[in-house]
């Protein structure tokens, strides 16, 4: 077999369709582009750019540039679960200074324990937060939860 003889399979490739060549064609005259307007004219798709819309302002230069945002007020928690307590096997009293001393969290910034884990160990955990299945974690594991005042 020569390269020359290779053909694509049947079926696999179509013929271009023929525009503007006449009436009988069903696509002649306008060839398709319809009357006037941008498109109908030559380079007429590549006239309007990315983000254009056809004179409206686009949405880029309606959107406000700068402005208000909450970010610098929103609280923002260290968080530590419960499973990770129980792998570090502590025991009595768990607050914010025997959790930096374990290296699950750093001295400043508010604390925040999750329920994620089981907890064995009787713990009296102090934190700023606790979320509702940390605590029933903890009061089953036979510990308590205080609440951590500044």
């Amino acid at each position: 077999m020569n390269l020359g003889d290779l053909k694509p399979a049947p079926g696999s490739r179509r013929q271009a369709r023929r525009k503007g060549r006449g009436p009988g064609s069903g696509n002649g005259k306008t060839a398709g582009r319809g009357h006037k307007g941008q498109r109908a004219r030559s380079g007429g798709r590549r006239g309007s750019r990315t983000g254009f819309e056809g004179g409206q302002i686009p949405l880029h230069r309606r959107l406000p540039k700068f402005g208000f945002s909450n970010k610098r007020f929103r609280t923002e928690y260290q968080i530590v679960n419960v499973g990770e307590i129980q792998k570090l096997g502590l025991e009595g009293e768990v607050g914010l200074e025997q959790l930096v001393a374990a290296g699950l969290a750093r001295k400043s910034g508010l604390l925040k324990i999750l329920g994620d884990g089981e907890l064995t160990n009787k713990v009296t955990v102090t934190a700023h937060a606790a979320s509702r299945s940390a605590r029933a974690k903890i009061e089953a594991a036979g510990g308590s939860f205080a609440a951590h005042t500044d």
